[in-house]
């Protein structure tokens, strides 16, 4: 199964924190929650104006502990068996985020990848094909991982039946 996944995040070069994952998987299941355990003032002038005013009211069930979110994102990427195959659009800095959850590299859980798919890569292999325009939102994890998903889908589309097949 395809995970198409967003985070966003405070980060200072030196340290990354957790605001909101988005996940959406190809089966069109979903999953988002916001963290409750972000330090909002060492957020940049950007992430208050781009991430932080569109986070849903605090009092929404998507706000989570990070012990929380850590159990259901391992449950949501499990569900449907091993091997979850992750995608971000130039993942890096997500796929950092989705490690931390459980500290160092060393305890990530075997059934979570070592790596995300690079999506924007994919994008250039695929020969640049014209993305779906910004949805309105964007910079909310979950409109983002929507996004990520259709922009796969043209990409996927764009490439010679061959090679569609040799991506995953």
């Amino acid at each position: 199964m395809r995970y198409f996944y967003d985070t966003e995040f405070i980060e200072d070069g030196r340290t990354i924190e957790l605001v909101s994952i988005g996940i959406v998987a190809e089966d069109g299941r979903e999953y988002y929650a916001v963290s409750t355990q972000f330090d909002s003032s060492k957020a940049n002038a950007w992430v208050r104006a781009n991430v932080l005013d569109k986070l849903p009211n605090p009092s929404s069930k998507v706000w989570k502990s990070a012990d929380t979110i850590k159990r259901e994102v391992y449950e949501f990427l499990t569900s449907t068996g091993p091997t979850p195959e992750l995608w971000a659009w130039v993942g890096a800095y997500d796929h950092v985020l989705l490690a931390q959850m459980w500290g160092d590299m060393a305890g990530l859980p075997r059934e979570i990848p070592r790596f995300t798919r690079e999506l924007r890569q994919y994008w250039d292999m695929a020969g640049r094909p014209t993305l779906p325009e910004l949805p309105n939102g964007n910079h909310d994890a979950l409109i983002d991982a929507r996004h990520n998903l259709a922009k796969f889908k043209v990409c996927m589309a764009a490439l010679p039946l061959g090679k569609r097949d040799r991506v995953s």
